[in-house]
């Protein structure tokens, strides 16, 4: 969470005061009958018109197909399934109640899933107290049509103490482990799994993703011979790139078996195996039994948001203690942006991608993370936000899974295929807007005169 968050606007509280009245009517009702269609047909026409925002890019269509209009060019469709959706939707938290309601199948989105995801922070609805009444009839009315909720089958089912060796093994194994086919559907060629750099804008991603290795490289300024330790190494994307075009000696270590096996085999046919190691195991392991001083340089791609809020102090010490003095490390990872809502922060969770998505991740103000990596008396070098950046690359990633729409349905089963096409789309847009940042933090480990390897400028990274 950000340090401080804005309070909820006058006409916000209003609608939270309707929302617990109307939480009380709901329970008051459950037992009546089921309403008619052209009851809930009337319903939703109520609601929607109170709550959808003034302004909207976007269409919404009925189950009968009935259109209400968008207020703009319009991106995208939201299409309502069925009388039921609605009132499925009537659930707290609203951002986990709108994200299970898609993978159901409750609704569908035609277009820019962005502009469905910006609902949020457009809300902008306003509340007179003569409406209400019919208001709370509406809710009550949807929530007996929506009956009892189906399961979502792709919740992540973990065991043993939060960001806990096991756990966390649990966890990546949830996300990363689901097929290495799926992956290569929609990643460049390398499956690098993180934020590409596209330096002119106008790369593919299988060049934006070569930039942002080749970025890292010469941010940690890497030397031939180095010894190079890759945290969450995934599919070896950068440890290769690390030996290929800069010879150094590089350990990757992954949780993921599948990473493991497509990482070997990827260093065997680039001709790296003799200079690049992959092994199975826990960062905390990894930095606990290295010999202080072993490493050259760390990376830390994509991997810190894993970490959890709890851990970090450890897990910058044990790194700086691994860095030999004038060492330096890349510390590169997703950190909480603006605040997006407009509406109650009690009515949203975010936890939406947690539950589903990254179980147990933790995304750190930048703030909170160079606070951490200062206590472990890292120096902080540079810090760079290619927020903009992580946007072109899940825009990429999302276009590539459409284009691969059968496949990746064939691969994943429907409510997984589902669970990632909202999640990339909705990601890129709260990257667009600057609600998520992906922030680069060098960090140096002066040597005994208090030396930072590092040149007096940047000009060196944008050489050649």
């Amino acid at each position: 969470m950000s340090p401080t968050r804005p309070t909820a606007s006058r006409s916000a509280l209003t609608w939270a005061a309707l929302a617990t009245a109307g939480a009380a009517l709901i329970a008051r009702q459950a037992t009546r009958p089921a309403p008619t269609d052209t009851e809930t047909l009337d319903a939703t026409r109520t609601l929607l018109r109170a709550a959808l925002p003034s302004v909207r890019p976007f269409d919404v269509q009925l189950w009968n197909g009935e259109v209400i209009g968008a207020t703009q060019p319009s991106r995208a469709r939201l299409i309502l399934n069925s009388p039921e959706t609605l009132g499925r939707l009537l659930k707290l938290p609203l951002d986990v109640a709108l994200g299970e309601a898609y993978l159901r199948g409750d609704f569908e989105i035609e277009g820019n899933i962005g502009d469905i995801a910006a609902i949020a922070e457009t809300f902008d609805a306003t509340l007179k107290p003569a409406d209400a009444p019919a208001l709370l009839r509406a809710a009550a009315t949807l929530r007996r049509r929506a009956g009892a909720t189906p399961p979502i089958a792709v919740t992540a089912s973990l065991e043993g103490p939060q960001h806990s060796r096991e756990r966390d093994q649990q966890a990546i194994s949830y996300h990363y482990d689901v097929s290495n086919d799926f992956y290569k559907l929609w990643l460049d060629r390398r499956m690098v799994y993180s934020c590409a750099y596209f330096p002119t804008g106008t790369e593919t991603l299988d060049e934006a993703q070569e930039a942002k290795l080749d970025l890292i490289c010469r941010k940690l300024r890497l030397q031939h011979g180095e010894h190079l330790l890759d945290i969450g190494s995934g599919w070896g994307g950068l440890a290769i790139h690390a030996a290929q075009r800069y010879g150094a000696r590089v350990l990757g270590v992954t949780l993921s078996e599948a990473q493991l096996h497509e990482a070997r085999a990827r260093a065997e046919a680039a001709g790296v195996a003799d200079r690049v190691t992959f092994e199975l195991r826990d960062y905390r392991d990894v930095l606990a039994h290295t010999p202080e001083s072993s490493f050259d340089k760390i990376a830390s791609i994509g991997m810190a948001e894993h970490v959890g809020r709890k851990n970090m102090p450890t897990y910058f010490r044990a790194a700086y203690a691994a860095l030999k003095p004038g060492g330096l490390m890349m510390n590169h990872a997703i950190s909480d942006g603006i605040p997006q809502a407009r509406v109650p922060l009690w009515l949203q969770s975010g936890n939406f991608a947690r539950k589903y998505v990254f179980p147990d991740g933790e995304l750190l103000p930048i703030w909170e993370t160079v606070k951490h990596a200062t206590e472990a008396q890292f120096e902080v070098r540079d810090i760079e936000n290619l927020r903009e950046h992580y946007a072109r690359t899940l825009t990429h990633w999302a276009a590539n899974l459409e284009t691969h729409h059968a496949e990746a349905l064939a691969a994943l089963g429907e409510q997984r295929h589902r669970l990632w096409r909202i999640y990339l789309g909705a990601t890129s847009h709260y990257f667009e807007k600057g609600h998520l940042g992906l922030y680069q933090t060098l960090l140096a480990k002066p040597d005994e005169q208090r030396r930072a390897h590092v040149p007096l400028s940047r000009a060196d990274l944008y050489e050649g």
